[in-house]
């Protein structure tokens, strides 16, 4: 399965998004700066302050959402507890930014953002639930299974030993 590549593909969308994000949010605080622009009375210092951390902010966000999908596609094991709930809340992120996209900036940052969002599905999905099934073997391999050659009722193993009358 393509899983692996799936989530060191999804990790690194991850971190260009977020230096993007970094990048966008720091524009738009110059611009508020030197443009002196306040929103019901707040400083522009304020506003510029908070862009700049609300940037940061979210770039940290998305930057360990790529570390735990990079840690996922190393490991090859399912993301557990508060980093599957982490990738979750990103995949929603990203849907509810694409939705708005549509309006404000249009098709392709639409389609920009449903790629990230597919990506962080199709991991998820791929890795399932985690913890639980990862201790399981295959039905093949599972000597308790009703359909494994190595039980004697199966088409394929060794048929049940007479019994012998002593």
């Amino acid at each position: 399965m393509a899983r692996r590549p799936v989530a060191l593909a999804a990790a690194v969308v991850l971190v260009l998004e977020a230096f993007g994000i970094v990048l966008l949010n720091w524009i738009l605080s110059i611009v508020v700066d030197r443009q002196q622009m306040s929103l019901a009375g707040l400083q522009p210092r304020a506003m510029s302050a908070g862009s700049w951390v609300g940037g940061i902010v979210f770039g940290l966000y998305l930057l360990f959402c790529a570390a735990v999908l990079l840690r996922t596609a190393i490991r090859d094991r399912a993301p557990g507890g508060f980093t599957r709930i982490a990738l979750i809340s990103c995949a929603v992120v990203h849907g509810v930014l694409g939705a708005f996209a549509v309006g404000l900036v249009g098709w392709v940052a639409f389609l920009a953002m449903t790629v990230v969002l597919a990506l962080l599905v199709l991991t998820l999905m791929a890795y399932g639930e985690g913890r639980e099934g990862e201790g399981r073997g295959s039905a093949e391999n599972d000597t308790n299974s009703p359909n494994s050659p190595n039980t004697p009722n199966s088409p394929n193993g060794a048929s049940p030993a007479a019994p012998s009358s002593a």
